[in-house]
């Protein structure tokens, strides 16, 4: 039987950053992959052009300065996400251009939205991001729902349409499936709503070039055979001494194991001794979001020549949200989308060409006849991928994060957690991936003095 010091569980960005800081202080390592590749919930595609594609999370931002240092550790280098022109919201049949804050919506209901916006951002404010469960009437807002709060708070159609289009886009979930806190914990944690929605100045602000699972390659290269693919770990077996984790065809004996995988994975690995009862409810109770994304490739980026910058906000299409997703030279057009929640779990059931058509019937709509035919339509459904089962991340419902909370990156005994829903800094997103990982090192390192 191997013997290291820790095991980390995942080769995603968590498992990866916690194993390069591991090393980077002396201990030794094994880092057990259950896919092919690394870089988990990162992934790269390519055009049959050759022009690469991110099949998962793909932008990074402002403050987001761990994954931006990273990247520049790596010698990796980024671009700016395309955003010049006029964007467009669809409502009630109408298409909206739009350059200012209203969203394209009539002045009411951006007014509307204005004032819910600066609600969510004074309430946002009161959260206690490392322990949201002690915020000030944690209980109260914990209680209830996303969307309970938005009916209660407004009675404008269009506003609550566009705040029920704006959540899944950031959640991959519905606003009746997460708590108030959850929602404000996670604004909080990505420094403003605005900073989670915007472009420029926000979190969809840059590319890396040649896709963000270069990030997780490097780091995978410069560790070298620490790290195994195809090792799908079975069981984690733990006690005073030391940890054993099974995997098919074999074990690996270590001090400590990171657990770096989302959370409904973790909670299908079997332990001996069972988890804390919180800490195994918490699992059962933060499921991954539903999205299908894609990427329409068309011989040129046609909507710029029409002065848009390829951004769609529809309250009234199920392929409601785009971007232009173009390589920096703009040797193509890309459009990328996605069907999320609902609409995800709606389009599952369709057949591949049935999701096309869909999609395509919606750009149709928002960009004219020329959007009609694409040379390529890229699909990757991450409620499909088995070692995933969803993305962008976890999400916590009414109730969960003040009754089990606590346990979500507390330590049991040898056994550490990461990955981006336990960051308290960019939850869900790379950087929070990477604070964690680093933060579960940080742990195990201070655990030794």
């Amino acid at each position: 039987m191997d013997n290291v010091d820790v095991v980390v569980v995942g080769a995603g960005l968590a498992g990866l950053s916690a194993a390069r800081s591991l090393v980077a202080n002396g201990r030794t390592v094994a880092v057990l992959e259950a896919r092919d590749r690394v870089a988990g919930r990162t992934f790269g595609g390519a055009l049959a052009n050759g022009v690469p594609v991110e099949l998962g999370g793909q932008w990074v931002g402002p403050t987001q300065d761990a994954v931006l240092e990273l990247i520049d550790e790596l010698g990796l280098e980024t671009f700016r996400t395309y955003d010049n022109g006029d964007s467009l919201t669809v409502y009630d049949g109408t298409i909206v251009r739009y350059a200012d804050e209203t969203f394209g919506l009539p002045i009411e209901s951006a007014v509307e939205v204005g004032r819910l916006w600066e609600e969510i951002t004074t309430l946002a404010e009161t959260v206690l991001t490392s322990a949201p469960w002690e915020t000030t009437d944690a209980d109260y807002l914990d209680r209830r729902t996303l969307d309970e709060w938005l009916r209660t708070n407004t009675s404008d159609t269009l506003a609550l349409r566009l705040f029920r289009v704006l959540v899944p886009a950031l959640f991959s979930a519905e606003t009746p499936e997460l708590s108030l806190l959850h929602f404000l914990f996670y604004v909080k944690s990505g420094t403003s709503l605005e900073s989670l929605v915007a472009t420029t100045g926000g979190a969809q602000e840059s590319r890396v070039v040649g896709g963000t699972h270069r990030i997780s390659e490097r780091m995978a290269e410069d560790l070298g055979d620490r790290v195994r693919l195809r090792t799908v770990v079975r069981d984690i077996r733990a006690d005073t001494d030391g940890v054993v984790v099974g995997f098919a065809g074999g074990e690996i004996h270590g001090k400590h194991v990171i657990v770096a995988v989302p959370q409904a994975l973790a909670g299908r690995i079997r332990y001996t001794p069972p988890l804390p009862a919180a800490r195994d409810a918490l699992t059962q109770q933060i499921p991954a979001g539903s999205v299908i994304k894609f990427h329409v490739a068309y011989p040129t980026p046609f909507w710029r020549e029409e002065g848009l910058n390829g951004f769609v906000l529809s309250l009234d299409d199920e392929f409601n949200v785009t971007l232009d997703n173009s390589p920096a030279d703009g040797s193509c057009g890309v459009i990328v989308g996605f069907l999320e929640g609902a609409h995800a779990r709606r389009a599952a059931e369709l057949s591949a060409d049935e999701r096309r058509d869909l999609i395509v019937g919606n750009l149709v709509t928002y960009f004219g006849a020329r959007a009609a035919g694409p040379t390529e339509v890229i699909e990757q459904d991450w409620t499909a991928e088995e070692f995933t089962r969803g993305c962008y991340g976890g999400r916590l419902g009414a109730g969960v994060w003040t009754q089990y909370g606590r346990a979500l990156a507390a330590p049991v005994g040898r056994i550490h957690w990461a990955g981006a829903e336990t960051s308290d800094v960019w939850n869900g997103y790379m950087d929070g991936a990477i604070r964690s990982g680093r933060r579960a090192a940080v742990e195990i390192l201070a655990g030794e003095d």
